[in-house]
């Protein structure tokens, strides 16, 4: 029997991107870890069949101290648990877990779902990161990717090995839990929606900007904006704006929800001005559901839709040409919207659903 360790900053990504993995590990006659920060969804990892064994880690920590005793925490679990594969997810623990896999010869993987806040502002945490990605990616016995473009940047910086890159799907759609349903009737206004974490590089300003001004312009569109404040990020959204928003009129922040489901079900286009991503999993869940997205021409996004056909690409950090689209969206027939949804959920069977990714990390467990 294989002992599998699944790695994460968080047991909440492991529980609501990773759950069918390690239930389809576990069928397979695989014991399965999964060592994270304890939160709420510890536990519930427990419940499906999995050891949960906590880590000392803190996901936004830039101390020396503080990280030292995060590696510190890695070594000393998978030294006790002695797995036979890990797959590492999230940066911190692509290197930090990694790394110590390496000095374990432990066979591992590491996850590249997306570069980040660190490889958009440089400077010496990029530099560090970039060095220790060299050192980690060299090791492993796969580095998979959610976009092509990131992969290639990494082996042109020779951060990994090309022979040792595969390229995901992103972190895979459950198809059936992100059924499709049908779009809702257009009474007056065109429904948009955004779902990100409310920092500066998810295009939080932009979308804010666009919706302003279309209504500034009589354009009939309500825009809603979904997720956490008070982010621990160099760029995120201050309450102050938050407030200023809602209090103008310019959108309905409705804060972070546990089920985005039924926000997605009462939008008609989903929009993410981001400036780049790994593959941008809000666009493929509201795919799923049968929703067209609007989002920015970058890595990760473009990616994300077939433009004018699945959704619309606009200009990156520019609000004018978001609403540009956005108008023409809003200008188009209820019927022809819903054929873009129809369309989108089509391509997520075929190409994004997570069947696909998992069987990647089956595969990769018969590398050794």
């Amino acid at each position: 029997m294989k002992s599998i360790v699944l790695s994460s900053n968080t047991s909440w990504y492991l529980w609501n991107f990773r759950k069918n993995t390690i239930i389809k590990l576990l069928s397979s006659g695989c014991s399965v870890y999964c060592i994270a920060p304890l939160d709420e969804f510890s536990a519930k990892l427990e419940g499906i069949g999995a050891t949960f064994v906590p880590i000392k880690l803190d996901g936004k920590s830039t101390g020396l101290l503080r990280e030292l005793k995060a590696i510190s925490s890695i070594y000393k679990t998978l030294k006790i648990i002695k797995p036979d594969f890990v797959f590492n997810f999230t940066i911190k623990i692509n290197l930090y877990s990694g790394l110590v896999c390496r000095l374990l010869s432990v066979p591992y993987a590491n996850n590249v779902s997306g570069l980040g806040t660190v490889f958009l502002h440089k400077g010496l945490i990029y530099s560090l990161a970039q060095k220790l990605y060299g050192v980690t990616n060299h090791r492993a016995s796969r580095v998979f990717f959610q976009n092509s473009e990131d992969m290639d940047s990494f082996i042109k910086l020779n951060l990994v090995k090309a022979d040792r890159t595969r390229l995901l799907p992103g972190s895979g759609i459950d198809i059936e839990h992100f059924s499709y349903t049908q779009m809702p009737d257009r009474v007056d206004a065109v429904v948009f929606i955004m779902i990100a974490r409310l920092i500066a590089d998810k295009g939080v300003r932009e979308y804010v900007d666009a919706s302003r001004k279309l209504i500034g312009r009589g354009v009939n569109v309500k825009c809603i904006l979904v997720g956490p404040g008070g982010v621990s990020n160099k760029t995120a959204i201050t309450d102050d704006e938050i407030a200023r928003w809602e209090a103008d009129g310019v959108v309905n922040c409705v804060g972070e929800q546990k089920d985005v489901i039924p926000w997605i079900q009462k939008a008609h286009v989903l929009v993410l001005p981001s400036y780049r991503e790994g593959m941008p999993r809000t666009v493929l869940e509201a795919a799923s559901i049968g929703r067209p997205a609007i989002v920015t021409d970058v890595p990760g996004c473009r990616q994300s839709i077939v433009d004018n056909e699945t959704g619309w690409l606009c200009k990156v950090r520019d609000a004018e040409d978001l609403a540009r689209v956005m108008a023409m969206v809003a200008a188009k027939p209820l019927s022809e919207l819903e054929q873009a949804g129809c369309k989108a959920r089509e391509r997520i069977e075929k190409e994004f659903a997570e069947s696909i990714v998992i069987e990647h990390y089956l595969d990769c467990l018969k590398i050794e």
